[in-house]
Formats: C-alpha cells, sequence, structure tokens
C-alpha cells in the first residue's frame, strides 16, 4: 500500500499518541507512522536518565510491542526518512526513493540535536543526547572513559552529568552563559542546581564558550575554550538543544520561524497538513497568547489529542497548564507553568532541606512553579497557574500552607 488515510511523521510521543488516539476515537481509516529510526517507537525522556544510567532496558521504554501496532491495524514504516512533501498532490518522498500519498498529514518529526561546527567537532568521542542510537554509542565507551565532558548546562546536560558522575566519571560541564538552566528557570533554581552539582563532585564552568576540540589520532582528548583553556576529555557530550526537522515542511511552502507555525487546531499553512510536537509553533495562553514552542511529553501528547479530534470531528479539549520534569541525583525538579516573563519571584521552604518550590508571579497570578522534591505543590501548582487568581504573597513562602490555600478569585 502506498496510499493512506493519515501519514504521521515522526514515532517519539506525539507522533504515537496521535495514531493511537486516532484509534481510541474508533477512526476507521489507514494510518501509517513513518520513522527515520529502526526501532520500535519508544519513550524518549529515560536516554538521558534511566536507559544511559543501565537502569531501564529498551524493551521498558517502548510503547507497545509490534503486535500491538498490527492489532490496532497502524502500519509502522521504520528507518525511513522523509525528504519532501509535495503538498498539492498530497504525496511525501521517502530517502529509498519511495512516494506515499496521504489524506491528512501530521508533521511530528520533533527535532535533531544542535551539534557545534567549530574545529574537531568532526573527531570521535563526541556524542549527543537524542536517540537510542546515540545513547548506545555514549554507553559503548563508558568503560574506557575516565574524564567526560559535558557541553551545555541545560536539562539534558545536566540529567547526563548526574547520570555520568554517579556512574563515578570526572565530570566537567562547561555552560556558555553565565548560569545553569538560564534558558529556562530562574537565578534561585539555577544557583541550587549549581550548588548541587558541585556538591556530587562536577566540575562546572560557567561562560565558557567552545572554540575547538583537540584530538590525537581521530578521537578528542580535550575541549578548547575561547579564553585558551584546555579541559582534558575521553568523552564529550554535547547538550545544547534540539533544532526542528522541518525542512521538508518550510520547502513545500508551510509558514513559520523557529519550527513550523500551526493554528489552535495544530494545523499549518498548507491544506490537510498538521504540525505538532517539538516542531510545532503554537499560540499559547499560558505564555500571554505568544507563539512558543513547547519541548515536552505534556505538549506533545496533548497536540497529539488535538488532532486526533480534529480528524474525528470530537470536541477539542481546553489547553492544559504546561509541566515538565527532571531526575538529577536524588532531587525530582517538577516544572509547571511558563515563567516567561515574570515580574516577582518567592522561594517556598529553605533550599537546604532539598524540599522546597519556587513561585513566579507576573503582576498578581501565578505563572509558573518549579518544584523540587515537593510533589504536593506541584499537583496543587497545577490547578493554580494562570488562573485569575491573586496570591497571597506574605504566605507564599511558608511551605507549611498549602498553596490551594494562598490564593482568591478575583
Amino acid at each position: 500500500m502506498n496510499a493512506f488515510d493519515v501519514i504521521i511523521v515522526g514515532a517519539g510521543h506525539a507522533g504515537t499518541h496521535c495514531a493511537l488516539a486516532l484509534r481510541k476515537a474508533k477512526f476507521e481509516g489507514s494510518i501509517a507512522v513513518v520513522s527515520e529510526e529502526s526501532d520500535l517507537p519508544y519513550q524518549r525522556p529515560p536516554l538521558s536518565k534511566e536507559y544511559l544510567a543501565a537502569e531501564r532496558s529498551f524493551d521498558e521504554m517502548r510503547f507497545h510491542p509490534q503486535d500491538a501496532w498490527q492489532e490496532r491495524e497502524i502500519t509502522l514504516i521504520r528507518g525511513q526518512k522523509v525528504q519532501s512533501v509535495d503538498a498539492g498532490a498530497h504525496r511525501i518522498g521517502l530517502e529509498n526513493g519511495d512516494s506515499l500519498s496521504y489524506g491528512k498529514l501530521v508533521w511530528a518529526a520533533g527535532g535533531d540535536a544542535r551539534r557545534l561546527g567549530c574545529e574537531g567537532a568532526a573527531l570521535a568521542g563526541i556524542h549527543v543526547v537524542r536517540k537510542k542510537t546515540d545513547v548506545d554509542a555514549i554507553k559503548s565507551e563508558l568503560a574506557d572513559a575516565q574524564r567526560v565532558v559535558v557541553v551545555g548546562g541545560g536539562y539534558i546536560g545536566l540529567e547526563t552529568a548526574a547520570v555520568l558522575r554517579k556512574a563515578g566519571k570526572h565530570v566537567t560541564v562547561v555552560e556558555a552563559l553565565d548560569r545553569l538552566l538560564a534558558r529556562v528557570a530562574g537565578h534561585a533554581l539555577s544557583a541550587f542546581m549549581a550548588d548541587e552539582h558541585r556538591a556530587q563532585g562536577v566540575e562546572l564552568v560557567l561562560g565558557g564558550v567552545v572554540e575547538s576540540f583537540v584530538g590525537e589520532n581521530g578521537r578528542v582528548n580535550a575541549v578548547k575554550l575561547a579564553d585558551g583553556c584546555e579541559i582534558a576529555a575521553d568523552l564529550v557530550i554535547v547538550g545544547i538543544g534540539i533544532a526542528p526537522s522541518v525542512a521538508p515542511l518550510r520547502e513545500a511552502g508551510a509558514k513559520g520561524d523557529n519550527g513550523v507555525d500551526v493554528d489552535a487546531l495544530c494545523r499549518t499553512s498548507l491544506a490537510d497538513v498538521y504540525a505538532i510536537g517539538d516542531c510545532a509553533r503554537r499560540a499559547n495562553p499560558f505564555a500571554s497568547g505568544d507563539a512558543v514552542r513547547v519541548e515536552s511529553v505534556q505538549n506533545a501528547v496533548e497536540q497529539a489529542g488535538i488532532v486526533a479530534c480534529d480528524i474525528t470531528g470530537a470536541a477539542i479539549p481546553a489547553t492544559a497548564v504546561p509541566w515538565f520534569w527532571s531526575v538529577q541525583y536524588d532531587l525530582r525538579i517538577q516544572m509547571a507553568g511558563l515563567s516567561n516573563g515574570h515580574d516577582d519571584v518567592i522561594v517556598r521552604g529553605d533550599t537546604t532541606s532539598r524540599s522546597f518550590s519556587i513561585a513566579y508571579l507576573k503582576g498578581q497570578r501565578l505563572i509558573g512553579l518549579d518544584c523540587i522534591n515537593a510533589t504536593k505543590d506541584f499537583v496543587q501548582g497545577r490547578m493554580l497557574v494562570g488562573g485569575e487568581l491573586i496570591a497571597d504573597r506574605s504566605g507564599l513562602a511558608d511551605p507549611a500552607i498549602a498553596l490551594k490555600d494562598l490564593v482568591s478569585k478575583v
């Protein structure tokens, strides 16, 4: 078969859940999921945590075994990258030369890990963390590596650093900005995480710009910074974010910047073409209505559901509060809302207790929370973020007072 009622490009959380949501909604048309990876669809969050630490097997990461996809009559086309989209003809071209026609196209290709283009970037021993094969390559080299340099102080970099430090490796994190998590968190969380990683034995180089990688016999052995400093490295992991995988859509005429722009129903500017997940840029009420890309499992699953509802004619659910999580050492970090644009920050509790929350306010509204080993705050905060609420600022710093008791309707 080379014609499907719905073709979904990408087998991560967004693409997989869209296919499953269509079947759950009793969609009877043909569905194909096209993935450039050869493995069965799997969850990505464990890659930088349990899978890297060898605490979780790949079978435990799979969404479903092979027969479950067959039972749902969902065709998996694996190991093929989409090279082109002909929106007028409703066809896509695969790298093997095959072409497939569609009634509806759902683009859920996510993004590719960004890499550094500096001198020495092609040396062996330099890795990223995005796919199972990436982490498999890292694991295959760990036994012979004692000194690891992680480039990037975001969540992927820090999760990876935590796993490797627990494994006994000498880990150095190099972050180009002046604090960790600078793009996604406030100063209080940045400072706490810096203290935590240093206490665990990780060396931090803040404001460190990588100039080049130094190698010998084709393999990296040092990272050279712009200030001339060289950091010895047996292994390098680059965790500096992703570049949205949208080239075929953009070449086909889809509008967008920093991904592909979609409307409230995740429809692109191309007829019968949707985009969801990490690559989709959509107006978000929790970002003051600004169009943003949200890289999270919650966002991927929500947008997958929206598209399934639109295709089947079901009611569209309201946009949920964005939420995220990270695990580093014994810290469970849970975030609710989008803190961009906050004008006040209140820390709930004592950071030295390793159980506290950080509340972000804008005007008189609670717009975001970072909860560290504080699940109760996270659960209550998700219900309160973005509501028409006035926070009792005097009591907000006291973790003994429940969050739900600190707000009142306007």
